[in-house]
This record gives C-alpha cells, structure tokens and sequence, in this order.
C-alpha cells in the first residue's frame, strides 16, 4: 500500500514547535512545523517548517529545504551568509552553526538527515 500524498504547503496545519529560550537573539520568533514523513530509524525527516520574525542560532544538521514564503539572512559561521526568499532552495550541512534573521515569517519545506 502506498503512503503517497500531496499538499498545499503555504495552507498546512502546523503545530507548535517551542525554542529552547538560549537559541533565541532577539525579538519574540515562534516556531511551528509539521513533520510529513520519517524514515524507520527517524534519521531522516521530511515536513514543513515555519518562523515567525526575530534572530535565532541554530547547529544544523544535513538539509535540503526550499522557501514557500518569507525571508531570512542565514549567516554561516565561517561560510557563506544566504539570501532566502519565496522559491529558494538552500542546502545546510551537520554542524553548520548559523544565526537566522528572519524579516518576514518564513516557511520552508525540509529534507533532513540527522547525524
């Protein structure tokens, strides 16, 4: 049987996903997602990802993710700092530490591969 769907992602129902309050720079960000699907082992996440405006830090791990709406400066320590907006894709890496300055609440959809 096959588990095989579609969605509207800019529509989706997203649940709350708190901040641990250290990640937080500045403003008041708030985080929702909704994990869509999760390998057997839960090594490997697929969903959608939300927040609203403010700075986080994040450590991150292997990610493919593509913004549906909303932009952000990610700055990657020691990289690159990355323009995101509304059809960007963008690719992170395990361990990339990088501070997040989201201007409008932004949506991602997200491929991800836990260390």
């Amino acid at each position: 049987m096959s588990n095989s769907f579609a969605l509207h992602i800019a529509d989706a129902d997203l649940e709350p996903d708190p901040l641990d309050p250290a990640q937080i720079v500045s403003g008041t960000p708030e985080v929702t997602g909704r994990v869509l699907w999760e390998s057997a082992d839960g090594r490997q996440l697929r969903g959608i990802w939300q927040i609203t405006p403010g700075v986080v830090t994040d450590t991150e791990e292997d990610e493919l993710f593509v913004v549906v709406s909303g932009r952000a400066t990610i700055e990657v320590a020691g990289g690159p700092t990355l323009e995101v907006g509304p059809g960007d894709a963008g690719i992170l890496h395990a361990g990339d530490r990088t501070t997040w300055t989201v201007h409008e609440t932004l949506r991602k959809a997200y491929s991800l591969t836990l260390s």
